[in-house]
């Protein structure tokens, strides 16, 4: 599966996604190194809520998979990536498209590599704002991950392998 974990396929993948093609969302860039993508949600008419603004499940949808995504392309096959949990405030209507930039910086990445290396499940906290078209934040969302470094790839000293 890795050869085949790149950024231009994942990109192309999800663009062809149904899912996100329905709701108008759209992955602009992904990073070659997979530590930085940056989506958008068209507002169209069909993903207008009734006050005629973006759909508040479009723009939880923005979010899913992203993180849980970038990790797998980072981290690679040697590691258990799950989404557990989001939160999301809504702080004002979405009037026109909305943009999400994702970044995993390399002190989270380090962090995460370290507690997983031996087999801890790590639980890593990732917030994203929502933005629209003039630079204003119309949600927050909180992404919690699931990270867990596969048995057979885990850091055990010879003590503990005894």
């Amino acid at each position: 599966m890795n050869r085949f974990y790149k950024p231009r396929v994942v990109k192309w993948a999800l663009n062809s996604w149904p899912p996100f093609w329905g709701a108008g969302i759209r992955i602009e860039n992904i990073s070659p190194d997979f530590r930085r993508v940056n989506m958008r949600l068209k507002l169209r008419w069909w993903n207008k809520n009734a006050n005629r603004t973006q759909y508040g499940g479009s723009i939880f949808s923005l979010t899913d998979p992203v993180y849980a995504l970038m990790l797998m392309g980072i981290l690679g096959p040697q590691y258990h990536v799950w989404d557990k949990q989001a939160d999301i405030n809504f702080l004002k209507p979405g009037t026109t498209d909305l943009y999400a930039d994702f970044v995993i910086s390399e002190a989270v990445l380090t962090d995460i590599q370290h507690k997983a290396g031996r087999g801890d499940k790590v639980l890593p906290e990732f917030v994203v704002h929502v933005k629209d078209a003039h630079g204003e934040v119309v949600a927050e969302v909180k992404r919690t991950l699931y990270v867990r470094k596969k048995r057979q790839y885990r850091d055990i000293s010879p003590k503990e392998a005894a």
